[in-house]
């Protein structure tokens, strides 16, 4: 390897974090210092602009976990490696190991370091998932990743009117227009249960943007959402769910997928 010929990022929320870890760097002259941050937005940006091979991530950090942060990177059309930096006990340590996925503790050792990047892999959705459902980050994301072109878009989730199935992809509704993004209904619905709610086989419907649920003549039931043009129609199957969530004055928790 020729000296600085990788390029890295440092993440994390914590100065004093950043700063150790680029010294711990410079005894590893292989891997360039390309740029540090400390939020996992900034850090987005930075991806995008530097492309660099790997990210040192801490996973807690205000507004966006590294958690997400590295599920919208592995969202990019090349992906860096990530290896997460973590102060968790050793139940929340199992996750990583079942994911076989690259971590440092705090404080990070140079030599443990050294390893880490030299063991490095990108890190699959599959991956990803699993390890936000196992204890180190099990909140929902707040924004959803859109991938165009060597971009990625972030789409906040309150901006979101809907999920619409459609093939192999879906679609995402939202305020400001609409993309498409490669992962299925199912999966959404289980990680926004508490904010949508499924009125169809193919789509998933933003409780906050649900105005009311119509029927029409030939008996169909359909619902009105705000900010979109057409009613939108509801399942008989789902039916059901949807009135017993208007019932409850929209203020309650729709029901979980099954």
């Amino acid at each position: 390897m020729t000296a600085g010929h990788y390029k890295l990022l440092i993440v994390d929320d914590e100065m004093p974090a950043r700063q150790r870890l680029e010294r711990l760097l410079d005894e590893i002259p292989e891997w360039e210092v390309a740029g540090s941050c400390g939020t996992g937005a900034e850090a987005l940006e930075l991806v995008q602009r530097v492309k660099p091979a790997a990210v040192l991530l801490d996973i807690r950090m205000p507004g966006m976990s590294g958690i997400e942060a590295a599920r919208h990177m592995a969202a990019m059309s090349a992906p860096p490696a990530v290896v997460f930096t973590t102060a968790y006990d050793h139940y929340a340590i199992e996750a990583f190991d079942a994911q076989a996925v690259g971590y440092l503790l705090k404080p990070v050792r140079v030599e443990r370091l050294r390893q880490a990047l030299r063991q490095a892999a990108r890190l699959s959705a599959v991956q990803l998932r699993e390890l936000a459902k196992a204890g180190p980050d099990d909140s929902p994301r707040r924004r959803i990743a859109a991938r165009l072109g060597d971009q990625i878009r972030l789409i906040p989730l309150s901006d979101i009117m809907l999920f619409r199935a459609d093939q192999k992809y879906v679609s995402v509704i939202h305020r400001n227009g609409e993309d498409l993004i490669d992962e299925s209904l199912r999966e959404l619905a289980e990680e926004f249960f508490e904010a949508f709610i499924r009125v169809h086989r193919s789509m998933l419907v933003n409780c906050a943007y649900i105005e009311s649920l119509g029927k029409s003549a030939d008996g169909s039931y359909f619902i009105e959402v705000r900010n979109y043009a057409e009613p939108l129609p509801v399942s008989r199957r789902q039916v059901g769910d949807v009135k017993r969530y208007l019932r409850a004055g929209m203020s309650k928790t729709p029901p979980r997928p099954v």
